[in-house]
């Protein structure tokens, strides 16, 4: 993982000359060298113009979070005698050979110098699978090709040159700008190239900047030399069932059909864990410290991901189970109110909470949220299951000053994304992913401080976008249109993942100079499950905790998770009481631009 910060001066004017813009680029530089603490180095080069052309002048930074091979890998990737330089942030899980001793990014960068043009380029994306962003330079023709993967998993931004700001930048991550400066995040839909060349020689760049900004087809790659298996985000199988098709009794048995999806779920899963949790090097790792952590709710989810990361990470290393609870004002105030009627679920997490005998009561309360309650639940049934294991459950407690204070901070992270739903969302993961909190040795031992000191942490998002974990897959079955509508809801939900949260996500736990991984969104899994038939991911005419995910909910019980398996779906931010703190009208609605 690393940061990437490119800078191409088209031109001069009195606003670049500034002192503020200058504080801005090194600002930018800073927030993208955090992301990377091990190593960060910056590379400048010309674009020589014509006789009566200024040069074009390229700063490349990139920083380095070594989680691979044995060697320190320096970035930018620079060969000195073609002039071509990478810069990198991602991972290969599939398609690319990387032997354990090796680098990723310097394996890349060996291969994009033998590319003699752009099918080639494009050709080499197109059959890796995994996280990633790239800036590349092509010196021979002077093109710069930059991209994100098809399913947005990395973040870049771009800005592209106006007649105030000449300048085009692409980087991981933002900071406070200029007035008339702003980023926008890259899409993933397309590979880039900006033909330098032709931009260099151009009278006016600036308003001709767009003939030298080339979009590149992704679904084009597949046709090229090399092939091109993921290229693209897989479509969903359209076919539906009959409206008499029956809902399975599981009381009874499994159908077989539903079986064999299950197990071709789990077995598309353990591959998919096994790939982003093997191997992980970390220059500052010390013996018997996690290397991998996971953000931690207790809900089937995951549960899931931290049952089969037991599976693959060395025996004598524990895992991090991250569970962050916001101390909320106006949740306290409710509850503090005598004349209140406790809400069901308030009165079944009390029973829960008597029953299980992982959970001590912290004395004020204030972070005994939903999410710590099923996530102490969950660490019950992780240590029945997985007795071999220390699972390191960290309590990230957060005071609502602190949350306050941090705000400005995480909002700055999260940018493009302004809402007021991005906010409370980003803010759990901001803290969840730090890791600052505190740990029990046994249920009843006294808490002792803990920072998690993984480097690679799990984020369970995907089952809901591709299994019909949302209550709306139900309203679409119900009043819309029956299972072809629940199909097209699956199809929007997929080709709204790259632009939703992960480029957000991925800023803001970068931040902590850490990585997230998605097990569920790798490309041969989401491939597996949208390709099957929608009857067998979800039956929305079935119980909450039961039809929605329903393959999940089955490879879960199939796994030993019995009590995970059942547990109904709780958004993040209400799980953690992050949202509506303060309470007010603007808080109520999550699409809401931020002020």
């Amino acid at each position: 993982m690393c940061g990437i910060f490119f800078l191409a001066r088209l031109g001069k004017t009195p606003d670049t000359e500034s002192e503020e813009f200058l504080d801005f680029l090194n600002r930018l530089k800073d927030s993208n060298g955090r992301r990377g603490p091990d190593v960060q180095q910056q590379l400048d080069a010309p674009i020589r113009g014509s006789d009566d052309r200024d040069d074009i002048h390229l700063r490349f930074f990139a920083s380095e979070l070594q989680l691979r091979g044995t060697d320190v890998a320096q970035q930018p990737h620079h060969d000195v005698d073609q002039g071509n330089t990478l810069c990198w942030n991602g991972e290969i899980f599939e398609g690319i050979e990387v032997t354990p001793d090796e680098n990723d990014g310097t394996k890349l960068f060996s291969l994009l110098l033998e590319a003699r043009n752009v099918k080639d380029v494009t050709s080499i994306f197109a059959s890796l699978e995994g996280p990633y962003a790239f800036v590349y330079l092509e010196n021979g023709s002077k093109r710069l090709y930059f991209g994100r993967d098809p399913l947005g998993r990395r973040s870049l931004l771009v800005h592209k040159p106006t007649t105030k700001f000449p300048v085009f930048i692409l980087c991981s991550v933002s900071v406070r700008m200029p007035e008339g400066l702003t980023f926008e995040e890259l899409s993933s839909d397309h590979l880039f190239c900006l033909d330098l060349g032709r931009l260099c020689n151009l009278e006016d760049r600036i308003a001709c900047f767009d003939k030298a900004f080339l979009p590149i087809d992704r679904s084009d790659v597949t046709k090229g030399v090399g092939g091109g298996p993921f290229a693209t985000v897989p479509i969903v199988n359209t076919v539906v069932p009959d409206d008499q098709h029956p809902s399975p009794n599981f009381e009874v048995a499994i159908p077989e059909y539903l079986q064999v999806a299950v197990d071709g779920l789990v077995s598309q899963l353990r591959r998919s864990v096994m790939l982003q949790v093997k191997s992980i090097t970390s220059l500052k790792k010390h013996h018997g410290e996690a290397s991998v952590a996971v953000l931690f709710s207790g809900g089937i989810d995951s549960a899931v991901l931290a049952f089969l990361a037991d599976r693959y990470i060395p025996a004598d290393e524990p895992i991090d189970l991250l569970n962050v609870a916001f101390e909320n004002p106006r949740k306290q105030a409710k509850k503090q109110n005598p004349n209140r009627r406790k809400k069901k679920t308030e009165v079944e997490d009390q029973h829960d909470a008597e029953r299980n005998p992982d959970v001590v009561s912290d004395p004020s309360a204030s972070y005994l949220v939903p999410d710590r309650e099923t996530g102490l639940e969950c660490l019950t049934e992780l240590r029945r299951l997985c007795p071999h294991r220390i699972w390191n459950f960290v309590e990230v407690d957060v005071p609502f000053e602190e949350s306050q204070s941090a705000r400005p901070v995480v909002e700055e992270l999260m940018f493009p994304c302004r809402t007021v739903m991005d906010l409370s969302l980003a803010i759990a993961l901001y803290f969840a992913s730090k890791g600052v909190g505190t740990i029990r040795v046994t249920a009843k031992s006294p808490r002792e401080q803990y920072t998690s000191p993984a480097k690679v942490v799990l984020n369970g998002l995907g089952p809901d976008e591709l299994l019909g974990g949302y209550g709306r897959y139900r309203t679409a079955f119900s009043q819309y249109g029956g299972w072809s509508r629940v199909v097209e809801e699956l199809q929007t939900d997929l080709g709204r993942i790259p632009v939703r949260n992960l480029g957000r996500d991925d800023r803001v736990i970068s931040s902590h100079g850490k990585e997230v991984r998605h097990p569920f969104l790798s490309l041969p899994f989401v491939k597996y499950v949208a390709e099957l038939p929608v009857h067998h991911k979800l039956d929305p005419r079935l119980d909450l905790g039961v039809g929605d995910k329903m393959i999940l909910r089955l490879a879960a019980k199939q796994l030993g998770l019995i009590e995970a398996s059942t547990r109904k779906k709780r958004a993040m931010q209400f799980g953690s009481h992050s949202a509506r703190m303060q309470g007010g009208e603007a808080e109520r609605k999550g699409d809401l631009l931020l002020k």
